[in-house]
This record gives structure tokens, C-alpha cells and sequence, in this order.
């Protein structure tokens, strides 16, 4: 079952945003830092609260096994920019124990569902290169890139 998070479950989404961290600091231990979330519970429930940065989690005998952390970007009267509405993923996460079931897909699926309901003329996100499995998953969402961040290391 897929529903929006609730406060009681923040502890379940802080054990897998712990996954989370550790996939990007195995990855890259010279940007991410190991044994630590990218939000806390205080932010967390800031998160939970706003109707902009809305967060579903897939239930699995009453816990969260799995969550999509979405946020509604809105570009008006740009400059440059189209006017546009994008749900931006800003995580999605499947608890280690409970991936190759299709929670991810039901999740990703939900998040296109939601940004299709609210008017929404894309669904974007971010991935860091050398996550190569979640890159093949996006890929086999249907995503393509839309832009590239380069860098060259210098140390």
C-alpha cells in the first residue's frame, strides 16, 4: 500500500535514509559523509507538513519498507524560462531487505501518477554517476537526461 508518510513514520524513513547516505558515501566518500541522514527527525517533520514537498511511503505489514520524497517546483514570469510545474524527486529509497518486489516501481510509479494529478508537465530528478543500478532503474522508468553536471576533480 502507498500512502502519504505520517509523523509515526519517521523512525522507518530515518533507517532508510541511514541506506540511503551509505549508497552515496560508498560511491563517493569525497562528497558524502558516512553513518549520517540528509534530514533529521525535526526536518523531517517540517518535511511531512508541507503540502509542496510531499512524501509517500509503500507499507509492508504496517512499517514503511520504502519512500519517494517529491517536491513541487513552479517556474512563472521567468525571464528565461517556460512556465512550468515539475515534480522533482528528491529521493526514493526501498529498504535493502525488501528490494527486487517491485516497491520501487510501484513508488516511481505513484510519484508520476501524483505529478500527472496536480498538473504537473514532468517528472525530474537527480542521480549521482556511479549509482549505476539506480541509474538503469530510471532508464527503465522511462527517464532520460535531461542535463548534465560535469566536474574534474583537482586533488
Amino acid at each position: 500500500m502507498i500512502r502519504k508518510a505520517l509523523e509515526s513514520d519517521i523512525p522507518a524513513i530515518l533507517r532508510l535514509l541511514h541506506q540511503v547516505a551509505n549508497v552515496h558515501h560508498n560511491a563517493r566518500p569525497d562528497l558524502f559523509k558516512g553513518n549520517t541522514t540528509k534530514y533529521d527527525g525535526q526536518e523531517l517533520e517540517q518535511i511531512l507538513s508541507n503540502e509542496c514537498s510531499p512524501v509517500f511511503v509503500y507499507e509492508h505489514e504496517g512499517r514503511a519498507v520504502g519512500y519517494v520524497f517529491c517536491i513541487v517546483e513552479q517556474v512563472e514570469s521567468d525571464r528565461l524560462l517556460q512556465d512550468n510545474k515539475t515534480l522533482y524527486i528528491d529521493d526514493l529509497c526501498v529498504d535493502e531487505a525488501m528490494r527486487g518486489h517491485h516497491i520501487g516501481t510501484a513508488l516511481y510509479r505513484h510519484a508520476l501518477a501524483y505529478a500527472r494529478e496536480i498538473g504537473c508537465s514532468s517528472l525530474t530528478l537527480n542521480v549521482w554517476e556511479g549509482n549505476s543500478t539506480a541509474i538503469a532503474f530510471y532508464k527503465s522508468m522511462g527517464m532520460c537526461v535531461r542535463k548534465t553536471c560535469m566536474e574534474q576533480i583537482l586533488q
